[in-house]
């Protein structure tokens, strides 16, 4: 297969970048919104198998927005802070990880980015043009934004102060791995630890996506309204490409988080346009520079078979980070298998414990 950057890459690809680098958003494909919209007092929080529930959830105001967030854990312990992808809810975190850390001796912080879920839609700023962001950013020209994921960043850091949290572990998954290290590398004061989950460093000859091969076949977007059913299959096709060969999908898990991610409310067009746009100019953003100066301890993890994000970047993002461990996952792809479960968690305690010491109950 030939590899291509970024550089050469995008412009025949033109405006398809929303299906292929959104494609994150396959566990959270509920595009179509629920009939009634949901409150911070009827969110539901977990499944009833779930072991942990939260120990606290609702909105809070934070720079200038409304997030909704949920807590596990008891609130005298550090916390870490779980960043999430593309157009996906705090639902797509597996509950088994929020539980796993918090028996390690954590407590866990999930939320909404904006424009998703519960958290603010900024309906006022209009649905961007994709097609002429990545133009005008690969000849070099400026671009207005919505927001950027600067400003996410600074949403991240809102919610800990919210929530009266000084600093934090700071986790994020895709997307969510680059405002992980927005908020590590301006935001010092808060951040205790970083890891980044199949995520990338901005280095704009990273080869994006990693195997062109595997969208030629994706199934198109979805209607502005559909039924649960088409939603949920939609969602496992989206799934099932996405995935590693080691890590077949679990299409029970999928339906019970789009069903789940439905009765919150569900997403909707324009705001996955606005964080298309925010992740598409991040995507050009090159943090390597910044990323030299950290000077925490940080854990970086990435599937060997990922289709989307390629494991290069991973591999750019622990070469610039001073001591970083890099981790690398066979057979698994863009996604958080369960059965990954205790090694994600080993990866993010890894950093924490170099960081602050074991916090395992004795």
């Amino acid at each position: 297969m030939a590899v291509h950057s970024r550089r050469t890459f995008f412009p025949g690809w033109r405006a398809l970048l929303t299906p292929l680098i959104m494609a994150w958003a396959v566990t959270t494909t509920a595009i179509a919104k629920a009939n009634a919209p949901a409150t911070a007092e009827s969110i539901p929080s977990t499944s009833p198998k779930s072991p942990t529930m939260p120990e606290s959830q609702g909105l809070v105001k934070a720079n200038g927005i409304t997030i909704a967030y949920e807590s596990y854990g008891p609130k005298d312990r550090e916390a870490i802070l779980l960043i999430m992808g593309y157009g996906a809810q705090l639902t797509s975190w597996p509950i088994e990880l929020c539980d796993e850390l918090v028996k390690r001796g954590y407590r866990v912080i999930i939320f909404d980015n904006r424009d998703i879920g519960l958290s603010t839609k900024l309906d006022g700023a209009g649905k961007p043009d994709i097609k002429a962001l990545i133009q005008a950013k690969m000849a070099g020209k400026p671009v207005s934004l919505p927001y950027t994921l600067d400003d996410m960043a600074k949403d991240a850091v809102g919610l800990l102060d919210a929530l009266d949290i000084k600093k934090a572990h700071v986790v994020g998954a895709s997307m969510g791995g680059m405002i992980a290290q927005i908020v590590a590398v301006d935001h010092p004061e808060h951040t205790l630890s970083l890891t980044s989950i199949m995520s990338t460093s901005g280095n704009p000859e990273i080869p994006l996506p990693a195997k062109p091969e595997v969208f030629a076949n994706m199934p198109p977007p979805l209607p502005e309204k559909a039924d649960t059913e088409t939603i949920v299959a939609h969602a496992i096709k989206l799934s099932q490409a996405l995935g590693g060969p080691a890590y077949p999908t679990d299409e029970q898990r999928i339906r019970d988080i789009v069903i789940r991610t439905m009765k919150r409310g569900g997403n909707d067009r324009g705001g996955e346009a606005r964080q298309n746009a925010a992740v598409v100019a991040g995507f050009y953003d090159d943090r390597r520079p910044k990323l030299k100066t950290l000077k925490i301890p940080a854990v970086i993890v990435h599937g060997a078979e990922d289709p989307l994000m390629s494991v290069e970047g991973g591999k750019d993002t622990a070469a610039n980070i001073p001591g970083a461990d890099l981790r690398i996952i066979p057979g698994m792809g863009h996604d958080l298998p369960i059965a990954l479960v205790k090694t994600f968690a080993d990866a993010i305690t890894s950093a924490a414990t170099r960081a602050t010491g074991d916090k395992t109950p004795k």
